[in-house]
């Protein structure tokens, strides 16, 4: 209706997926990265996991059109909500495995699959599972997806398996009975709504390629999308195609803020647009813990405690041991405090400095204690606006030695024996002591008592270069890769690669990329995403950043 009133060749913010309107952002960079990588090794699991609407399968489309292997066989199972025979047929069916299978036996389709595997790896070729909406597959059904990578050879495994799905996905994974499946991932990567600037990038992104050959969204009605969406493409594409209805039905070229506004209003009653209140009202309950926990901390803080242990904890010790004599004097013999030789209990456990903290060990207040280690005020906000301040956010799933390497005070995410989740501050890493910041109050803990209570959940902030955080890969033109050749050179000549000045991502870079990731341990993939560029912007960084530790070059 309105292209035509537009110059467009078609509708730019239809919300059906298409690889053609794909917008890489440095998160799905990254993503896309991980997929390919899962498609490209044997074995194990991948596990993408986002919020509703932020691209999950767009990205496993512009994988299975344009990034998938030649010698590979691909599966998708799109419908989860079913048993385990019907899952067990959906696969042989998409295969094309043996007709004369008997699906009825679970036993038969999973010799024909063996046997459809077997065969497919004699031949070089590689056999993938993608399963989508996979927060919907039924523990029985999960454990049938952990049983076919048994299927194996003596060096490889023979299926390698994608999960893509919502936020609880990770949740359901975390369960006890699924530990199995779990520690079988071998990779996650959580897929974050775009940022302000990256909205804006966006809808002029999907304009261009409708064939718009201006701008048609002014920047106050760009930001006030963002406003509304929180950076969810979905959202951001009903919006959109809403308020170029609207602009259309006044005659306007131009769309304003406040048509933006009129075009969410219209839509308000939607499903979609109910999210929004989804997204804020987190916040409001953030702010509610953070004031229940202040008299908690107070008590903490102000008892005179050594910054390892937490008080509260030391007062119920104490109490425990026997009381001394105390020293005859009649007039108040009760109130005697015990004598100073008395020996002190030991420090309370990890565990038990988790539970009394409990109303402080929320995610906002280590966030807010992270940013100011970088300088930053609290108010900067969250990972969505502290970019303004050139600033991005890395969250992950790794080691020690990952955190090591990454040389950055991070967010743990711990688990304490009730199965209640704790965020605390990584302060530092000292040999094999831990510097904690635990609701506030520094306390220091061997890191095999902290790796009990860490799945590997991390949170580190750095600074891109030039302010834009996107993963620079083969084929990558771009400012940033221009940094990237620059970086290397200065860390070490073995890493130059000419032109020292171009921007284009090309074979003799790749190279020199993957020489500085072996050298550092790191994954040796030629991509640079943000492990790699963390690295690199620590070998440079000036002596006042926030580290864990003093860092180093592998070859030293």
């Amino acid at each position: 209706m309105y292209t035509s009133f537009f110059g467009l060749n078609e509708k730019p913010f239809s919300i059906t997926p298409d690889p053609r309107y794909l917008f890489m952002s440095e998160r799905h960079g990254e993503a896309l990265a991980h997929l390919v990588y899962g498609v490209t090794e044997s074995g194990g699991f991948v596990q993408l996991t986002g919020e509703v609407g932020t691209g999950k399968t767009t990205l496993v489309r512009t994988l299975l059109q344009n990034r998938l292997p030649d010698n590979a066989d691909v599966a998708v199972v799109l419908n989860p909500q079913i048993s385990v025979k019907e899952f067990l047929a959906t696969i042989a069916e998409e295969l094309a495995v043996d007709n004369d299978v008997d699906i009825d036996s679970i036993k038969s389709m999973t010799d024909a699959l063996n046997a459809y595997l077997l065969k497919a790896h004699a031949e070089g070729r590689r056999v993938i599972l993608i399963v989508d909406e996979a927060q919907n597959l039924s523990p029985n059904v999960l454990e049938q997806v952990r049983l076919l990578t048994n299927l194996e050879t003596a060096k490889q495994k023979l299926l390698q398996i994608i999960l893509i799905g919502q936020p609880e996905l990770r949740e359901l994974l975390a369960r006890n009975d699924l530990r199995q499946l779990a520690q079988r991932i071998t990779g996650r990567y959580h897929l974050e709504p775009l940022s302000r600037k990256e909205t804006e990038a966006y809808i002029r992104h999907r304009l261009r390629v409708a064939g718009a050959l201006n701008d048609v969204f002014d920047t106050a009605a760009m930001r006030t999308v963002f406003q509304l969406s929180q950076g969810i493409p979905r959202l951001i594409n009903v919006i959109c195609d809403r308020a170029l209805l609207g602009a259309y039905a006044r005659e306007s070229r131009r769309v304003t803020r406040s048509i933006v506004r009129r075009a969410a209003s219209e839509i308000a009653g939607t499903e979609d647009i109910a999210m929004w209140r989804h997204w804020m009202a987190p916040t409001f309950g953030v702010l509610s813990i953070l004031t229940i926990g202040t008299g908690l901390y107070w008590f903490i803080s102000q008892q005179g405690t050594p910054i390892h242990a937490s008080l509260p904890e030391t007062v119920v010790a104490a109490e425990a041991q026997p009381e001394p004599e105390p020293e005859p004097e009649p007039e108040q013999p009760e109130e005697l405090e015990p004598p100073v030789e008395t020996i002190e209990p030991a420090a309370p456990a990890l565990g038990e400095q988790l539970v009394m903290a409990s109303a402080l060990t929320t995610a906002a207040r280590s966030y807010a204690e992270l940013q100011a280690l970088w300088g930053v005020d609290a108010e900067a906000g969250d990972c969505n606006t502290i970019r303004s301040r050139g600033f991005e956010c890395l969250r992950q799933r790794g080691s020690m030695g990952m955190l090591r390497q990454l040389d950055r005070p991070a967010v743990l995410e711990l688990i304490d024996d009730a199965g209640q989740a704790h965020h605390v501050l990584l302060k530092a890493l000292q040999g094999n002591q831990a510097l904690l910041s635990v609701g506030g109050v520094e306390v220091s803990h061997s890191v095999s008592d902290v790796s009990r209570f860490w799945r590997g959940q991390f949170l580190v902030l750095w600074r891109p270069p030039n302010g834009q955080a996107i993963a620079l890969f083969p084929g990558t033109d771009h400012i940033n890769v221009r940094w990237l050749r620059q970086s290397l050179a200065a860390i070490d000549p073995r890493y130059a690669s000419t032109p020292a000045n171009s921007t284009a991502y090309d074979e003799s870079l790749e190279q020199r990329v993957r020489e500085f990731q072996r050298d550092n341990r790191l994954e040796v993939d030629g991509f640079a995403g943000s492990q790699t560029q963390i690295i690199i912007n620590g070998l440079l960084a000036p002596a006042d950043t926030p580290r864990l530790a003093t860092p180093r070059l592998a070859r030293d």
